[in-house]
């Protein structure tokens, strides 16, 4: 029995490394400025080569703001820039639970949602090298007075873009380390 039972268990730990050994799980980002290549993360100097375009809108101004903030580390705009990112932030609210108080149904909960559509550019050619979606959502209480209203509103919207900028961060560091392995 133990002559069956150590063979079987070594085959099982020798395939268990072998898997182990397949896996291409890497850390997406490095603080430092290394070199990028295939085998390395997308290091922040990458990031900040990135220009991100105007947008005409509040909400996408401030994903723009909050996006740009964390692709350059809060210095200014880089002078050469190797990615041209567009963005196109549009905004949905809808009701999430209503109350009936004196035979009129008034919303109590609502969601905000920011959708954003991007497509990242080489900046020298204008080829487009990526395109992709990000979402994000944010709840908040509607009260009955008006101006409290617009301002949970508006907080919410604040909310998600800074959650937004975010996600399309890694999204595009995933997106440059993609492009780095091509």
């Amino acid at each position: 029995m133990q002559r069956i039972v150590r063979p079987a268990l070594l085959a099982t730990l020798l395939a268990g490394i072998l898997a182990a050994g397949g896996c291409t799980v890497r850390p997406l980002l490095v603080a430092d400025a290394t070199v990028v290549t295939a085998t390395t993360p997308v290091s922040a100097d990458r990031l900040s080569g990135v220009l991100v375009e105007d947008v005409d809108t509040r909400y996408a101004q401030q994903v723009r703001n909050h996006l740009v903030f964390l692709l350059y580390g809060g210095r200014g705009t880089p002078l050469d820039t190797r990615y041209s990112l567009d963005l196109a932030v549009t905004r949905n609210t809808a009701t999430a639970a209503r109350v009936q108080v004196g035979g009129a149904d008034q919303p109590t909960a609502s969601t905000l949602t920011l959708t954003s559509r991007y497509r990242l550019r080489d900046a020298a050619t204008g080829a487009l090298l990526v395109r992709g979606e990000r979402a994000v959502t944010a709840a908040y209480d509607v009260p009955r007075q008006n101006y409290a209203a617009l301002r949970a509103e508006r907080d919410a919207e604040d909310r998600a873009a800074r959650e937004l900028a975010e996600v399309l961060r890694l999204a595009v560091a995933q997106d440059l380390a993609r492009i780095d392995v091509q």
